[in-house]
C-alpha cells in the first residue's frame, strides 16, 4: 500500500513547489522588472511622500476637489464588532452594498444625493455614476460627464474661470483601452493633483 501512496505523495509535494511557490516568485520577480510601478500598487507620491494609489479611490468631501463615486465599503465598528459602520474606500473589505432596486435605504440614499448634486449644479443632468456604487466599492475613475457636472463648483472654491477647470478635466481624461474597452474616464486623484498644481502655479 504504501508503494502506491508514495508516488502521489511526492507528485503533490512536486507540484505545490512549482506550482505554490516557484511559479508565483517567477511571475512577481517578472512583473517587477517589467512593470515596476503597477507591481508595487500603481502608487501616487506628492513631495517624496505616498498619497494613494491610481487604482484604489479615495474619498473627497471639501468643495474645491472632485467627488468619486460613492462607495458602499464598511468596516468593524470600534463600539461593537458584530456590527459595521461605513468606510468609504476601504480596501481591507472591497464589495457593494448589495442592495436591490427594491430597497427603501437605496431609494432613499439615491434620491438623497440627487437632490444635493441638482441643488450643486441645477442646470445639468445628474450623471449617473455620482449617485451610484460601483461592485467593489473602490473606483477611483468617474465618467468625463461626471467630472464636467462638478466643473462649476471646483471653479467657484477656487475661484478659477470654468473654462480652465475644463481644460483639466479633458486633459485627465483617457480614452478606451487600445481604443476599443472600457469608457472614457477620469482618474479623480490624478485630476485633483493636477488641480491643485494649476492652483499654486
Amino acid at each position: 500500500m504504501l508503494r502506491e501512496i508514495r508516488p502521489a505523495i511526492l507528485v503533490l509535494a512536486v507540484l505545490t513547489l512549482i506550482t505554490g511557490l516557484a511559479y508565483p516568485l517567477a511571475m512577481t520577480g517578472i512583473a517587477g522588472v517589467i512593470f515596476p510601478k503597477q507591481a508595487q500598487g500603481s502608487l501616487i507620491e506628492k513631495d517624496g511622500k505616498v498619497i494613494g494609489s491610481a487604482l484604489i479611490g479615495q474619498e473627497w468631501k471639501e468643495d474645491k476637489y472632485f467627488h468619486g463615486r460613492p462607495s458602499a465599503t464598511v468596516a468593524p465598528d470600534p463600539a461593537d464588532s458584530s456590527k459595521t459602520v461605513s468606510a468609504p474606500y476601504n480596501a481591507a473589505n472591497s464589495g457593494g452594498s448589495n442592495l436591490g432596486p427594491t430597497s427603501k435605504a437605496l431609494a432613499d440614499r439615491l434620491k438623497e444625493d440627487v437632490d444635493r448634486l441638482k441643488a450643486e449644479n441645477p442646470n445639468a443632468t445628474v450623471p449617473v455614476d455620482l449617485v451610484t456604487t460601483s461592485a467593489s466599492g473602490l473606483d477611483p475613475d468617474i465618467s468625463p460627464d461626471a467630472a464636467l457636472f462638478q466643473v462649476p463648483r471646483v471653479a467657484k472654491a477656487r475661484n478659477l474661470p470654468e473654462d480652465r477647470v475644463r481644460q483639466l478635466v479633458t486633459e485627465n481624461t483617457r480614452g478606451r483601452l487600445a481604443g476599443l474597452l472600457g469608457e472614457p474616464r477620469v482618474n479623480v486623484l490624478a485630476l485633483n493633483l493636477a488641480l491643485d498644481g494649476a492652483t499654486t502655479r
